[in-house]
């Protein structure tokens, strides 16, 4: 398998960007660290991580039957998910402080972290995002696919935890405005770094 050096320095810098900023599941999981503990929040962590890797590779497999038949389509939405990470990366330079996040009286378990992958919009983003813009990662479409998944996982898991692991400490920081901006800057320019090598494909 031929991989495109480039390209997967541009996709490991968007994971770590998704993985890594505010959104959905690291709100949840920093709010499950601080309530219940990290090792109560380890079933909502696993079906997170799981949970999105299992969607990747669900949404990939589907998109390869649709590339074969209208291959034009590719480029397509290689140019929109660019356009649309160009866009979410302003929105993350722009963002305020995460603020106060409330919470459940119990952890959320293995299951249902994994089914709120089907309904979190920053999943769908990220996977869609990520299918169309780096799929020249190899030669074939369906070994880019299966490398993001198991890239994605490496990513994932690490950041996930850290939010869990950390969560205290880590809306602390994020709700400090004097802290907030550096970081959200820093995301937002490796972010839309990370979509150079698409632009010349």
């Amino acid at each position: 398998m031929h991989v495109r050096l480039d390209v997967l320095a541009g996709f490991v810098a968007f994971g770590v960007v998704a993985a890594a900023t505010p959104g959905p599941n690291n709100l949840m999981l920093m709010t499950s660290g601080v309530k219940f503990g990290f090792a109560r929040t380890l079933p909502h962590l696993a079906g997170v991580v799981l949970g999105f890797s299992l969607m990747a590779a669900l949404l990939g497999i589907g998109l390869d039957a649709v590339f074969q038949r209208v291959p034009q389509l590719m480029t397509v939405m290689r140019v929109l998910g660019s356009l649309y990470m160009l866009w979410l990366a302003m929105k993350i330079a722009f963002a305020g402080p995460i603020g106060d996040v409330e919470g459940g009286g119990n952890p959320l378990g293995f299951v249902s972290a994994a089914a709120f992958q089907w309904v979190n919009p920053k999943a769908w983003v990220a996977i869609l995002g990520a299918l169309a813009a780096y799929a020249p990662m190899t030669d074939s479409y369906a070994q880019s696919v299966a490398l993001m998944v198991v890239l994605f996982t490496a990513i994932t898991l690490p950041s996930a935890g850290a939010w869990a692991l950390f969560g205290a400490a880590l809306k602390r920081l994020l709700g400090n405005p004097r802290a907030v901006r550096p970081f959200n800057l820093a995301m937002a320019a490796i972010l839309a770094a990370s979509i150079v090598p698409m632009l010349f494909e």
